[in-house]
């Protein structure tokens, strides 16, 4: 059996009806077409998807939104039938390549105490939990991890200093 070929690449308006119907099914408060069309409009948005080379469907999609030097991962989610195959750990890449580029430092996000696959990918990918947001999502109402990735070194320890020195 030959493996299939995922193509990561940004998001198209025509991209959106797949991208949607994941949504719905993914997740209990999903995006609106509206917010992701107002969202796409925008520059500081980053919107990927993982398309499958072969059929053409997408496998994935995630989405950035930078805000100044930080970037906060805002939806992510790849068919459930194929999961554990790297998906997500592309799609997250590509974020964080596109991200660096346009200045982009430190990466956040927001992920349910109990998705331990998510917590797992995202330590994987140097995320480290700083904080909880209880209450955070809703149906069912759960806890939310806050989670960093933040660059290291030398101009790490600057922005440490000037945020402890605020």
């Amino acid at each position: 059996m030959q493996a299939e070929e995922i193509l990561i690449r940004r998001m198209k308006e025509e991209d959106l009806p797949q991208v949607l119907t994941m949504e719905k099914r993914y997740f209990p408060d999903p995006w609106s077409e509206r917010i992701y069309r107002d969202s796409m409009a925008l520059d500081n948005y980053i919107f990927l998807v993982a398309e499958d080379a072969g059929t053409y469907c997408i496998a994935g999609y995630a989405s950035l939104m930078g805000i100044g030097e930080e970037g906060d991962v805002m939806n992510i989610a790849v068919d459930e039938r194929r999961r554990r195959k790297g998906i997500a750990e592309k799609l997250l890449q590509e974020l964080f390549r596109l991200g660096d580029q346009a200045g982009i430092c430190d990466y956040t996000l927001e992920v349910r105490k109990t998705n331990l696959a998510a917590v797992s990918l995202y330590q994987k990918m140097g995320f480290c939990t700083e904080g909880v947001r209880r209450g955070y999502y809703e149906h069912p109402r759960e806890d939310a991890l806050i989670m960093w990735r933040r660059k290291t070194g030398e101009e790490d320890l600057t922005h440490q200093q000037r945020a402890s020195d605020a």
